[in-house]
């Protein structure tokens, strides 16, 4: 009789930083074609003209901050939604129903959102640096480097900056991702065809990643506007309107780069995840 095994409360961060580390280029040109003012470039040209100009490590502008922001957004949000989902599981001797998972997924979301804000502010800053001219660089040497120089030119709250949007989004990822990934691979697994394996966790993620994509792309854009502003915007709201004026597709930019690069991270994220799971997860006796 197989092992039925668990999660550990800290595999999400670990799964998701294991997967930022192959999937950054992509997060960094999505940063960067959200940031433009108008639609100049598409992907490919952006990708093209970062490499032109700073050469291709600079497609790893920014790493330590997204790795940092994994190991505190993730880390948070895999560890409040899988430690609850078991207990309950546990507790009531079955599977939540999806009403719950979402409720969960929204909660652990938003508080690992405002947790991994100040890393994910900073880990746009970086990315989005080796795009502006010279003197406006802010240089910042690595992730903690971004944090200190922050809340030392621009005070504390400036660590915060966009809180609410990334809270918020935050919800709404995990909302797609965990908690759709746990349904789908729940109905795959009913229907007797494939079994708790790499299969059914590819496909499961899959349907996750596009779901995550498309909640939650609008709000990322403001999220990237918000962080990566000077004084452009005071407030959440201005951000909105300034969008807005741009046209309702503003909203939408860089949702093909969001994809190819949410999907993939997604389906790593839980490809990993599921691999730790099986190896070293918590041994449940039933």
């Amino acid at each position: 009789m197989p092992e039925n095994r668990i999660s550990r409360w800290y595999f999400g961060g670990v799964s998701s930083s294991a997967a930022a580390c192959l999937t950054h280029p992509l997060d960094l040109i999505k940063v960067h074609l959200q940031t433009q003012q108008e639609v100049r470039v598409r992907m490919m040209g952006m990708t093209a003209n970062v490499v032109r100009r700073e050469g291709y490590l600079a497609l790893y502008s920014g790493l330590s901050a997204s790795l940092c922001r994994q190991m505190t957004y993730s880390l948070s949000r895999f560890a409040i939604y899988e430690t609850v989902r078991d207990k309950m599981n546990r507790k009531n001797k079955g599977l939540m129903p999806f009403y719950q998972k979402v409720l969960l997924g929204a909660f652990g979301g938003f508080t690992g959102g405002f947790i991994g804000t100040p890393a994910d502010l900073v880990n746009v800053r970086m990315q989005n640096d080796v795009k502006l001219p010279v003197k406006l660089r802010r240089n910042y040497a690595h992730v903690l480097d971004g944090m200190i120089r922050v809340w030392k030119e621009e005070g504390i709250r400036k660590l915060f900056s966009g809180a609410t949007m990334a809270s918020t989004r935050g919800a709404l990822v995990t909302v797609g991702q965990l908690s759709c990934y746990d349904q789908s691979k729940q109905l795959v697994l009913a229907t007797g065809y494939l079994t708790d394996n790499i299969l059914t966790h590819f496909l499961a993620s899959v349907f996750a990643g596009g779901c995550a994509t498309i909640l939650c792309q609008p709000l990322d854009v403001v999220k990237t506007r918000l962080m990566n502003s000077k004084v452009e915007y005071g407030s959440v709201f201005h951000c909105l309107t300034e969008t807005a004026k741009l046209g309702p597709n503003a909203f939408y930019k860089g949702l093909v780069p969001a994809a190819i690069r949410l999907i993939p991270h997604t389906v790593l994220t839980f490809i990993f995840l599921e691999q730790l799971r099986h190896h070293f997860g918590e041994v449940v006796v039933t």
